[in-house]
């Protein structure tokens, strides 16, 4: 009887073992890890995961994937992904991702402080963080060149300028993307590709990152880049010759979101992230770690040298009409604009 008895202890043990993993890969009783996509740059992200981590105990797997590669995954894994959440990339990939059933609602807490244009209403995404479109000027690169500090989308058309100009693609870059889309609504389509057409001349190179600009200026191998402000205010911040430009006509700005997968495994550690991203301590965080991201909660610390953002002229677009464009108006530009003379 006692080998019986202590033979089923031992099954029950075993069981009870395989429940309580069980119960942890599911989310269910405190799950304490989490597996992410995170298309946000790696280094950034590894601040922020890290001091999530460090606030909740909850341990996090990061795939570094950028937008596209990313959507394709999560669309190849649906309803089994990989991951529990999708970190970063366009709020219009996180559109598409609803829109194929590969992502849940869920709301939370910290849902209801987040502002309309920030969040989708049924709760399939929220924005952590947005930035600024800019022209970052390496002043010594451009001071060599004989050049004025441009300041205006219209000041770039001058010829003095030609070689001097690094930009993203709308190929591969969502950064380029934003560009397009707000110089459309600062001029009207129309309008937009021919002034693009006519900038063509002066680009120096288009690159396929959209940090790839700010590499170029920080080095001083082109004077002037056109992409989003945090690499600039970190070279600003270490001392490097760089001066950040918001252009007098307005810029876009990049609002990337956050989704939790359909299929997630750690569901309640997925939710726990969200929650924390948009929280006042997960918002402080993007200054304290020297991201440069701009908050999205109006009482969140901004980061040294960073210009309030109500104070910028910034050009709002609807994100559901330019998902719905994306690829005719890639294509424009490429037979357009890439192969102006």
């Amino acid at each position: 009887m006692k080998r019986v008895f202590l033979g089923l202890a031992l099954c029950f043990t075993v069981s009870m073992a395989w429940a309580g993993a069980a119960r942890e890969n599911t989310g269910s009783g405190g799950a304490r890890e989490l597996v992410i996509y995170a298309s946000v740059d790696e280094e950034n992200a590894q601040k922020i995961i890290d001091a999530f981590t460090a606030d909740t105990g909850i341990k996090v797997q990061a795939v570094h994937l950028s937008s596209g590669p990313a959507l394709t995954r999560i669309q190849a894994e649906a309803g089994r992904p990989q991951a529990d959440v999708w970190l970063g990339a366009p709020s219009d990939n996180h559109i598409a991702a609803k829109e194929q059933g590969l992502t849940i609602s869920y709301k939370g807490a910290a849902f209801d402080r987040l502002d309309a244009v920030f969040k989708d209403a049924e709760g399939y995404w929220r924005c952590f963080y947005m930035n600024p479109l800019c022209f970052g000027i390496n002043t010594n690169a451009l001071s060599k060149a004989g050049a004025p500090v441009p300041g205006s989308w219209a000041d770039l058309l001058n010829p003095v300028y030609k070689g001097l100009i690094q930009a993203p693609t709308p190929q591969s870059a969502g950064t380029a993307k934003v560009m397009v889309y707000s110089l459309i609504e600062i001029m009207g389509e129309e309008a937009a590709y021919s002034y693009m057409a006519a900038l063509n001349k002066n680009i120096q190179t288009y690159t396929s990152s959209g940090t790839g600009p700010s590499k170029g200026v920080g080095v001083g191998d082109c004077a002037i880049g056109i992409q989003f402000t945090p690499a600039f205010f970190s070279f600003i911040d270490q001392g490097f010759p760089v001066e950040v430009v918001f252009p007098a006509e307005g810029v876009g700005f990049e609002a990337p979101a956050v989704s939790i997968l359909k299929g997630v495994k750690n569901l309640e550690a997925a939710q726990t992230f969200v929650d924390w991203l948009v929280s006042k301590k997960g918002q402080d965080t993007l200054s304290a770690k020297n991201t440069f991201f701009y908050p999205v909660i109006p009482d969140a610390q901004l980061g040294r040298g960073m210009p309030p953002f109500s104070s910028l002229k910034v050009v709002s677009y609807n994100t559901a009409y330019y998902a719905e464009n994306t690829t005719r108006l890639v294509d424009r530009w490429v037979n357009q604009v890439l192969t102006s003379k």
